[in-house]
């Protein structure tokens, strides 16, 4: 088992350290820049170019059963669930099979509302980030965990 985080903009990087920590978990930041990761034996980092959807690729390349994904990305997460990794988003949600496909046709509708629209009319992004959202990671995190270390 492994954890990798679509790092550049991931809110919950301190949370999956820590989760992984109490179950022994190995963790992998893919980013496209440095920056400061724990000192720890279970957590790494790999820094790739800063080419469009590097770190993507590089994920998306290694995903595969006994992996867990972390990214907001739902391109990346389709790439991720048909290689047979769980794949969570940074509020929790998980992206599965039966989910994968509403989540993509709904990007495109919002990006097709953007597109139309003139600025300020008032389709903006995701509704900001809550603590109510990363303790629903957490939770969601570990429950992922627990039932991967039982089928392993």
């Amino acid at each position: 088992m492994q954890i990798f985080v679509d790092a550049d903009a991931c809110p919950v990087k301190e949370e999956i350290y820590k989760v992984a920590a109490r179950h022994k978990v190995p963790v992998v930041i893919v980013s496209n820049s440095p920056f400061r990761i724990p000192q720890s034996p279970l957590v790494s980092r790999v820094v790739v170019n800063d080419s469009f959807d590097a770190a993507d690729d590089w994920i998306a390349e290694r995903a595969a059963f006994g992996i867990i994904v972390i990214t907001a990305d739902i391109l990346l997460a389709e790439r991720c669930v048909k290689a047979n990794a769980q794949v969570l988003a940074y509020n929790g949600r998980p992206f599965t099979q039966d989910s994968i496909g509403s989540a993509i046709a709904t990007r495109a509708i919002m990006a097709d509302l953007r597109t139309g629209m003139n600025a300020g009319d008032g389709i903006g992004g995701p509704p900001p980030f809550s603590k109510r959202d990363r303790s629903e990671f957490l939770q969601a995190l570990d429950q992922v965990l627990v039932k991967m270390k039982r089928s392993i």
